[in-house]
C-alpha cells in the first residue's frame, strides 16, 4: 500500500486556500446594497459571478473532503469501476480522482 502522506499534505493545504476564500466570497456577498439603482444592478451582477464561484469552490471542497475521508478509511488510490490501483502519477496530478485513467473518460 502507497503512503499518501504527501497527498494528504497538499490536499489538506488546498482545502485551507479554498476554504478561506470561500469566507472572503461569503463576506462579499453579504455586503448591503448600495443605494443608486445603476450600482445595485452592478452589485447583483458581481454577485452572481461571486455566487457561481463560490459554487465552484464549495465543490472542489467536497471533493478534497472526500479524497481526504478515503485516505483515513485506506480506500484512497483505488479506481471506484474496477477496484484497481489509481497511478501515483495521475493520483499527484489530480489528488481528488476516484477513477483510474481507463475509467476516468
Amino acid at each position: 500500500m502507497d503512503n499518501f502522506d504527501d497527498l494528504r499534505e497538499q490536499l489538506e493545504a488546498r482545502l485551507a486556500e479554498l476554504l478561506e476564500r470561500a469566507d472572503e466570497i461569503e463576506d462579499d456577498l453579504r455586503h448591503p446594497l448600495e443605494a443608486d439603482s445603476a450600482d445595485q444592478a452592478i452589485d447583483l451582477e458581481d454577485d452572481d459571478a461571486l455566487a457561481g464561484t463560490d459554487d465552484v469552490l464549495r465543490n472542489e471542497i467536497t471533493q478534497i473532503r472526500a479524497a481526504m475521508s478515503r485516505i483515513a478509511n485506506g480506500s484512497y488510490g483505488f479506481c471506484a469501476v474496477c477496484g484497481k490501483p489509481i497511478d501515483r502519477k495521475r493520483l499527484e496530478a489530480r489528488p481528488i480522482a476516484t477513477r483510474c485513467i481507463e475509467h476516468a473518460r
